[in-house]
């Protein structure tokens, strides 16, 4: 256990996350993604996981760490429903929750339709699965920079 660090964050996590540059993207995934496929194509090359949590819980952790891109649009972004392209159902609404507690305001995720969503996740720094069982629990985060001190 780590002072200051949360506990859902896994040392591996932890490595990636701290890896990772400015720009680089995440992909926080449910468990009907397929990570392990899409991860061997990824900068980090292997799967890291955080099965037991949903992917806010898992959004929640990471981003009490990482901080996201205040530079473009496309800071973080949802898959979004095929055939529905507008429709945020909960899982999505709750991650969008999580982002807007990090960022201390609201800033909407863009949309990636399901298959530009595989693509990006291929060219993505890293995926984390997570045990979120709900469709469409697939997020993409890019990273920002943290500031140097006043």
């Amino acid at each position: 256990m780590l002072k200051g660090i949360d506990p859902r964050l896994n040392a591996d996590v932890l490595f990636a996350l701290r890896s990772m540059g400015h720009g680089d993207a995440l992909i926080i995934a449910d468990t009907n993604f397929p990570s392990d496929s899409v991860s061997r194509s990824t900068v980090y090359g292997d799967l890291l996981r955080m099965e037991n949590l949903t992917a806010a819980q898992a959004a929640e952790a990471v981003l009490s760490v990482m901080p996201l891109d205040t530079f473009v649009d496309d800071f973080a972004g949802r898959m979004e429903i095929v055939g529905q392209p507008d429709e945020v159902p909960p899982v999505q609404q709750e991650v969008q929750h999580a982002i807007n507690a990090a960022e201390g305001g609201h800033r909407p995720m863009v949309s990636i339709e399901r298959f530009a969503f595989y693509d990006m996740a291929r060219d993505s720094y890293a995926v984390i699965q997570t045990g979120e069982r709900r469709f469409y629990g697939c997020f993409m985060f890019r990273k920002g920079v943290v500031p140097p001190d006043a």
